[in-house]
């Protein structure tokens, strides 16, 4: 089972990982495209502005996941190191269930944000709903929260081994 679930935490975290990679390299272009547009063609293209703006929101909650996964997000650093065994994987419970309740709580609010925001629209894309702005804290919830549990089963905390 245990092996099952870390599978799939691997193929969710790598999606995610992804997908977040994507929205920088679409982030990147569109944010050159803006200069080429505003400086060289001297006819400004506002939409891009929107777009980056999305894809950073989307790039920084997908990829949370991947930062939870290694054990970079939340860390009590000193008190993991001057710990037992025992105390450890009681430190690690702690931890994993404090950051289960804040990505519920994304997840939720971002959840309700999603729906408040169907009738709003975007300025710059007046066709585009916030939605799917609002949608990224969610779907990020979810891969995150997979990934924190996946951490939970197989530790893996990389930021204590490159730390001095």
């Amino acid at each position: 089972m245990r092996e099952h679930y870390l599978r799939l935490e691997r193929a969710t975290t790598a999606l995610a990982t992804a997908i977040a990679c994507a929205m920088l390299a679409i982030a990147s272009c569109l944010g050159l495209w803006q200069i080429v547009t505003r400086f060289i063609i001297e006819r400004p293209a506002e939409w891009t502005e929107v777009l980056i703006r999305f894809s950073l929101i989307w790039m920084v909650f997908l990829g949370i996941a991947q930062a939870f996964r290694v054990g970079a997000m939340v860390s009590v650093d000193v008190l993991y190191r001057w710990s037992g065994r025992r105390m450890r994987r009681v430190l690690e419970a702690l931890v994993t269930l404090a950051a289960l309740a804040l990505i519920a709580v994304i997840v939720l609010v971002g959840w309700d944000y999603a729906q408040r925001g169907k009738v709003q629209t975007v300025i710059g894309l007046e066709e585009v709903s916030m939605f799917w702005a609002y949608l990224s804290m969610p779907v990020g919830g979810v891969f995150s929260a997979i990934a924190v549990i996946g951490n939970f089963l197989d530790p893996q905390r990389l930021e204590l081994e490159t730390a001095q």
